[in-house]
């Protein structure tokens, strides 16, 4: 299994463009799904950078560190995605009058927009 290098800084910006390119585009037609999906990606890449230094750990021994950080860096993009997708979800539940998922972070949003 590839290792998924995100200590690189090429790599970082391109995780980074892709999911402001998922928050945007969700906001703009107004659906969850999108960041949703994002989410979903950032969650399977923290769950293989866990699997490849914990499970796999003998074959993946001269990677320790770089998986580290690209756990670290994965924590960081799910919960960006998470708040984004909260986020998205309020904006989608206002525009077609339906219940939102969740209602508790209606202070953090009103600060925020």
């Amino acid at each position: 299994m590839p290792v998924i290098d995100l200590t690189q800084p090429l790599v970082i910006l391109l995780c980074i463009a892709s999911i402001i390119c998922a928050i945007y585009l969700g906001r703009e037609i107004k659906r969850a799904i999108v960041p949703a999906i994002a989410l979903v990606i950032c969650i399977a890449l923290l769950i293989t950078h866990t699997l490849q230094l914990f499970i796999f750990g003998e074959s993946y021994q001269g990677y320790e560190s770089i998986l580290s950080m690209s756990m670290i860096y994965d924590f960081g993009f799910v919960l960006v995605t998470y708040l984004s997708y909260l986020w998205i979800d309020d904006i989608e539940s206002k525009h077609r009058n339906k219940k939102s998922i969740d209602n508790s972070l209606d202070w953090f949003w009103s600060k925020v927009v």
